[in-house]
């Protein structure tokens, strides 16, 4: 039972996969949950109960193939500094995400598999974990993709902000631009706010 609490520290939680892993039984690892009290976190994640939850590391290792954009990016790159009160990811075109939209602590945006990974990039989060989350002109494009769904004052906001910054690299969103065939309206709002 040992190897299981050395887990713990080492992982800051747990899960049956990786009980297994480390060569301890489905049956030990739900029995050792059970005698510790580990908190369930997530569907199949578990952590010690006195632990603070880094809810973007429970929701990566539920869905590890998504990536954290739109609002959740806006708010890690100083684009906003409205937190978000959902987290937003993006995943692949035909991904069932029910599960992760169910309590409705999620929202999902899907895009065709070929164009999930442009952009992606791996940034620490306020726990110091390592999560998966698009680069700063992917969100910038993702913005624009979505700008119907954007009330128009944070939408303002977030571009013109994106527009101050000296880290902007034009280049990349525009050929980010292209990909998602927003290049015109890309083009659009640069020429006006540059």
């Amino acid at each position: 039972m040992g190897n299981i609490s050395e887990i713990l520290k080492e992982y800051e939680y747990i899960t049956p996969k990786i009980a297994k892993e480390n060569g301890i039984s489905k049956y030990k690892f739900y029995e050792f949950a059970n005698e510790n009290h580990l908190k369930k976190v997530g569907h199949g994640i578990y952590q010690l109960d006195d632990e603070w939850q880094d809810e973007l590391l429970i929701l990566h290792n539920r869905c590890s193939g998504a990536v954290f954009s739109h609002d959740e990016a806006f708010y890690y790159y100083n684009l906003t500094d409205r937190e978000p009160l959902i987290h937003t990811l993006t995943t692949y075109s035909g991904y069932n995400s029910h599960r992760l939209t169910a309590n409705g602590k999620c929202k999902v945006y899907t895009v065709k598999k070929e164009l999930l990974d442009v952009g992606k990039t791996v940034v620490r989060d306020n726990y110091g974990n390592d999560i998966p989350m698009y680069d700063l002109e992917r969100t910038v494009c993702d913005l624009i993709r979505s700008r119907g769904s954007i009330e128009i004052q944070d939408f303002n906001a977030v571009l013109k902000t994106y527009i101050s910054r000296k880290d902007k690299n034009l280049n990349r969103l525009m050929e980010y631009a292209k990909l998602f065939r927003v290049q015109n309206v890309v083009r659009r709002y640069m020429e006006v706010l540059l």
